[in-house]
Order: structure tokens, then C-alpha cells, then sequence
């Protein structure tokens, strides 16, 4: 899968704060995304961003 820093992807499952959407901030074995609706930050393994990716906005 083709990712970049500064991308917008919709997740399937929700953030608890209810937003879908994220921004990638780390591309790497792991990911840093950012949520954008509370604005916080997550690290998350990269296979579990890639199996969990709706599609990129």
C-alpha cells in the first residue's frame, strides 16, 4: 500500500471520540496517526493500519 505523510484516511472503526478520519504523521514499521476531530496522536503497528483502512481521502 502506497502511503505518504500528510495523507487523510478514513478507518473502518472509530476513534472513541466518534471521528473516522486521521492524518499519517510516521510512515514507517509502525505508524503515527492523528486524529481529527480531538487532535490526538496514536502510534499504531503498520499492519494493523493497513488491514483497517477504508480508503485514502
Amino acid at each position: 500500500m502506497n502511503l505518504n505523510i500528510g495523507d487523510r484516511i478514513e478507518m473502518k472503526k472509530q476513534h472513541p471520540c466518534g471521528c473516522k478520519t486521521f492524518t499519517l504523521l510516521r510512515v514507517g514499521m509502525d505508524f503515527k496517526i492523528k486524529c481529527e476531530g480531538c487532535g490526538r496522536e496514536v502510534m499504531v503497528p503498520r499492519k494493523k493500519v493497513e488491514k483497517n483502512i477504508k480508503k485514502v481521502l
